[in-house]
């Protein structure tokens, strides 16, 4: 019987350590600064929601600073209110001039949002995230892709700078900055597509990340179930096991 037992929980060692690693991997995926959609068209314009998730386990997001690329601009930028929060928005002389479709200059753009929770406001709670939204174009052209550097600060004081670059190859970074693909006519999908063309694009976009957050979750989920699965499997074989060694006694 020892040996019987033995393996019993030998196997369950196993997956439990399988459920740990799934829901370990799983999760962390979804905890970034990010943006959605993750592409659009180059030249036309979308719905851009920033999604950010609180990973302290004490303390609030309590503010959102993005800054907006001056090297690539983009002409127009508005923003989506938001209820318990108030923004800030800054401009600033791009690089170059930008030229609009009617062939007029545009000197000065949007090179940062900040938004801040109001005042009574919890802003974003531990396991909580939140979506802040624009609408952007004409997005830059000539380029792959443009980044949005952020900065999410705590009610505690913390600030996490989500700046750093992903690389082509390269492991992600600890802190990779929101970044958004610019495809061209040929290459547009139909998240690209449907958020330039959909003014509401906001559904668009919380479709997608809906998505991502569904896949973690389900990761997650799954993970759980094949380690319950497994523990009563265990139980089963080490209920047997009992059984017989009473029979044979």
């Amino acid at each position: 019987m020892s040996r019987t037992m033995s393996r019993v929980v030998r196997a369950a060692g196993v997956l439990a350590a399988g459920t740990v690693a799934v829901v370990a991997t799983a999760l962390p995926a979804s905890a970034h600064v990010s943006v959605a959609p993750t592409s659009a068209p180059a030249g036309g314009y979308t719905t851009l929601a920033f999604k950010v998730p609180t990973e302290s386990d004490t303390a609030s997001t309590t503010k959102l600073d993005v800054a907006f690329p001056t090297d690539t601009p983009i002409a127009s930028v508005s923003v989506q209110p938001k209820a318990g929060w108030t923004y800030e928005v800054r401009r600033g002389a791009p690089s170059k001039p930008v030229v609009t479709d009617d062939g007029d200059k545009v000197n000065e753009v949007v090179t940062e949002i900040i938004w801040t929770a109001a005042d009574g406001s919890a802003g974003i709670r531990p396991g909580e995230f939140d979506t802040f939204v624009v609408s952007a174009g004409p997005l830059p052209e000539g380029v792959s892709s443009i980044t949005f550097k952020t900065l999410q600060t705590y009610s505690d004081g913390e600030i996490v700078r989500w700046i750093d670059t992903s690389a082509a190859g390269q492991p992600e970074p600890e802190h990779p900055a929101p970044a958004l693909a610019l495809t061209t006519a040929s290459e547009d999908t139909g998240n690209g597509a449907t958020a330039a063309a959909t003014p509401a694009g906001v559904s668009t976009l919380t479709g997608t990340a809906s998505l991502s957050d569904g896949t973690a979750r389900g990761l997650g989920i799954a993970g759980l179930v094949v380690g319950v699965l497994g523990l009563a499997a265990a139980g089963f074989a080490l209920a047997t096991s009992r059984r017989r060694a009473g029979t044979g006694g």
